[in-house]
């Protein structure tokens, strides 16, 4: 339970985005060989939006159980988290414009796991000192495992809701 805890910030970054639905693509509308960069799907208030309600829970969550440091660190490590969350997800969605996959087509796997990565990767390369004391490699796994079941659930939920136009 403890791996979910520490990653809590980045699953809220990337479920929160939807909710922010911008109108100003990432990627400004522009196209690389012929295909969207990112997408419609992928805009500025998502972006600032998901990371922000990320990180605000991140920080309230450290009130209580200090997980994620103290002061400029604490800022660091959900930056990182939930910034990197999400641009696990664009580079997911870059990738399957270069595959031919459109926007909410069905990737199973890399749909599930892309904000995870990125959420890792960020930490990692950003926060490091707190990534390598805070995961253990079977929480990694455990995660890797755990979080396609999560986002199935989340996502179904958020179709049923009206939120999503597909429900994966």
């Amino acid at each position: 339970l403890y791996a979910i805890w520490l990653i809590f910030p980045a699953y809220v970054a990337n479920a929160s985005a939807v909710l922010f639905k911008g109108k100003t693509p990432i990627d400004f509308n522009k196209t690389w060989r012929g295909k969207p960069i990112f997408g419609r799907g992928k805009t500025w208030r998502g972006l600032a939006g998901g990371t922000i309600a990320g990180m605000a829970t991140g920080f309230l969550m450290n009130l209580f159980h200090q997980s994620f440091g103290e002061g400029v660190e604490m800022l660091i490590v959900l930056f990182s988290l939930c910034f990197g969350a999400l641009f696990g997800d664009m580079m997911k969605s870059s990738v399957k414009r270069r595959i031919g996959k459109e926007r909410g087509e069905k990737w199973i796997i890399a749909d599930q796991i892309d904000f995870l990565l990125g959420a890792f990767l960020f930490a990692f390369l950003f926060a490091r000192e707190w990534f390598l004391s805070a995961f253990q490699w079977y929480h990694i796994i455990f995660l890797l495992i755990l979080t396609p079941l999560i986002h199935l659930a989340t996502n179904i939920l958020a179709y049923l809701l009206k939120l999503k136009k597909v429900p994966w």
